[in-house]
């Protein structure tokens, strides 16, 4: 199967990283194109475009300034040792072997904004922006416009150049937006966290994007093939609900927050 993740806002080019192997991104030269656009912004456009702070605004205005075609390798990271966040601490990329890291490389795709989709071992440089900004190019109003069918394309040709028999979405429904699901042949199915809280069940966003991120995990570390092998899946917690799930959305909570 082939796996969707979305980015993190929040990166981390600091923390020193186990693998050196790295690979790179698809969609460079029309990342290169979304970052001249975004490198004529001013500080409070881009607070405005990101709904972000005026610190946050200014930091990225020197990364799009900053940005190269081809860049040093000490302004470069793998996505996956590079993105942070509650979805990448449940995943926990810098503690897996190689097995693992090359399982996640084989498996798994993360959308971005910038980049459209991304390997875990592409290379990236610091950025934000995320999917849903509303960037004019030269192409459309914003970023869904920009990518169109790039993305789904390349999500298909994929699948059939490594026999994939199934897509297991579990990115954000920002990041999802961008890919036409209804375009694949092959099963496609969205998993949904759910805590127990206030009495009832339900999506609790903190957990969900951390469980998100552990189920990638689950399926690295267990080499898993078949999505069937998913309802096994039971970290911190969390289990398969079968009168709850549907054909393509399979539900999984947990009674007791950890």
């Amino acid at each position: 199967m082939l796996i969707l993740l979305s980015p993190a806002k929040s990166l981390d080019f600091e923390t020193p990283i186990p693998h050196k192997k790295s690979t790179l991104a698809q969609f460079a030269s029309e990342a290169a194109q979304l970052v001249q656009h975004a490198s004529q912004l001013t500080v409070l456009e881009l607070q405005n475009l990101m709904k972000i702070s005026p610190a946050l605004a200014q930091l990225n205005q020197m990364r799009f300034a900053d940005w190269r075609t081809s860049p040093i390798p000490a302004l470069t990271r793998q996505a996956v040792f590079a993105f942070d966040g509650d979805v990448y601490d449940g995943l926990a990329a810098r503690r897996m072997d190689k097995d693992g890291v090359l399982y996640l490389q084989e498996h798994l795709r993360i959308l971005s904004g910038l980049y459209g989709v991304l390997r875990p071992l592409d290379l990236i440089q610091a950025y934000r922006l995320e999917m849903g900004s509303r960037l004019q190019n030269t192409v459309a109003k914003n970023l869904y416009g920009f990518w169109g069918d790039k993305v789904t394309d390349y999500l298909q040709q994929t699948l059939v150049k490594k026999n994939r028999q199934g897509l297991l979405n579990l990115a954000s429904e920002e990041y999802a937006k961008v890919v036409n699901f209804k375009a694949f042949s092959c099963s496609v199915i969205s998993p949904v966290f759910e805590d127990y809280s206030s009495g009832k069940f339900k999506i609790v966003s903190f957990f969900a994007k951390k469980a998100r991120g552990m189920m990638v995990r689950y399926c690295a570390e267990n080499q898993i093939e078949d999505m069937d092998e998913l309802k096994e899946f039971a970290m911190e917690g969390y289990r398969y609900c079968h009168q709850s799930s549907s054909e393509m959305r399979w539900v999984y909570r947990r009674k007791q927050l950890k």
